[in-house]
C-alpha cells in the first residue's frame, strides 16, 4: 500500500500482534476496518499461532487495507516491531487481538496532534466481556498531557491500545526493546516522553476485553522488568532528570512491589526490605510510611 496521505487524512498504520487469538482476531480487524477514518492500513502479525487464526484471516485476503504476516513464535516485542517495520503510515496505532476499537477512534484522536511537539495521543477505555457485552468501569487512574516524563517515571498511565504515535517518534527514539518480555510499553513511553508531548482525551475510543485467558497476574515478573527498565532509563537519561525525581521513581517501584508481595503472599521481611530501600531513596515519601505502617499492623 502506498502512503496516500492527504492534509486532512494522513495514513494511519494499525499494528495488531496476535498469538492464538483466533476466537477474537476477526472482531479486532473488523472494528478497525469500520473506522470513520478511511485512510488506514492494518498489519496483522501472527506470532506463530497454532489455533485457527490463519483460517480466520482468510476472509480478509482480498481487502487491500489488510496485510497478514505469519511468523514463527518470537514474542510480543518482536511481533509488534515486525508490524511497525512493515507499516507505511505517518502515524502508527495499535490494537490487541482480543480488543476492539470504537468506530470514531481516529476521528476523535487525530485532531489532537495539533502541534508538531505532540508525539502520542491516547484516550480512556471502556470494557467488554467474553460474551461481547459492553460495560464501563470508571478508572481511578490519573491521566496526563503535555510534558509527562516526571509522571511517567512513577506510573504508566497510558492504556497501551489507545495510543496513536507519530512515525517521527519511532524514527527518533526507536521501537520496542526486544530484550524485555514485559513492560515494553512503559519502556517505550519513557523514551518518547524525553522528546515528545502527550495528549489525552477522556472520550473512550478503545474497548478492552476482560476475560480469563489474559496474561496471568505475574507481579513478580512485572516488577523484575520494571526495575530493569528503570535502570536502563537512568543509565541513558538520568543526567537529564532531577535526582529527587529519579529517587522518587526508584522508591515508588520498590514500595509498590513490596505492597503487592505483602498482599498476595502474606510475607513480612521481603516487603519490609523493599519499603526500607524506598525510604532510603526518598525519606519523605508518604506512600513509603503508609506502607510501612500497614505492613507492621498486619503482622500483629
Amino acid at each position: 500500500m502506498q502512503d496516500i496521505s492527504t492534509p486532512h487524512q494522513p495514513l494511519v498504520s494499525v499494528v495488531i500482534a496476535t498469538y492464538n487469538m483466533g476466537q477474537y482476531i476477526g472482531q479486532a480487524v473488523e472494528s478497525v476496518l469500520n473506522q470513520s477514518w478511511a485512510n488506514l492500513e492494518i498489519i496483522v502479525v501472527d506470532d506463530g499461532s497454532t489455533d485457527n487464526t490463519q483460517d480466520v484471516m482468510q476472509r480478509f485476503l482480498d481487502n487491500k487495507k489488510v496485510i497478514y504476516i505469519k511468523n514463527e513464535n518470537q514474542g510480543q516485542p518482536k511481533a509488534k516491531n515486525c508490524g511497525i517495520k512493515h507499516s507505511k503510515g505517518e502515524f502508527i496505532a495499535f490494537c490487541d487481538a482480543d480488543d476492539l476499537w470504537e468506530p470514531n477512534k481516529l476521528e476523535v484522536q487525530m485532531p489532537l496532534f495539533s502541534t508538531p511537539k505532540i508525539g502520542i495521543v491516547y484516550s480512556e477505555i471502556s470494557n467488554i466481556n467474553p460474551n461481547n457485552e459492553r460495560f464501563f468501569r470508571p478508572s481511578n487512574e490519573k491521566r496526563y498531557s503535555g510534558n509527562v516524563i516526571d509522571k511517567m517515571l512513577l506510573e504508566n498511565f497510558v492504556p497501551f491500545g489507545t495510543s496513536v504515535i507519530r512515525r517521527a517518534c519511532v524514527e527518533k527514539n526507536g521501537m520496542f526493546d526486544e530484550q524485555f518480555r514485559m513492560g515494553i510499553d512503559w519502556d517505550l513511553w519513557l523514551r518518547y516522553a524525553m522528546d515528545w508531548e502527550f495528549a489525552f482525551t477522556s472520550e473512550p475510543t478503545y474497548i478492552y476485553r476482560i476475560w480469563e485467558g489474559q496474561m496471568s497476574n505475574n507481579y513478580r515478573g512485572r516488577y523484575k522488568h520494571a526495575h530493569l527498565i528503570l535502570q536502563k532509563f537512568i543509565t541513558q537519561h538520568g543526567s537529564k532528570i532531577k535526582k529527587s525525581v529519579l529517587n522518587r521513581a526508584i522508591a515508588d517501584t520498590y514500595i509498590k512491589e513490596a505492597n503487592v508481595i505483602a498482599k498476595h503472599e502474606g510475607l513480612f521481611w521481603t516487603p519490609l526490605k523493599g519499603i526500607l530501600i524506598g525510604l532510603r531513596r526518598s525519606p519523605g515519601y508518604w506512600l513509603a510510611w503508609k506502607s510501612l505502617i500497614k505492613l507492621i499492623i498486619n503482622k500483629r
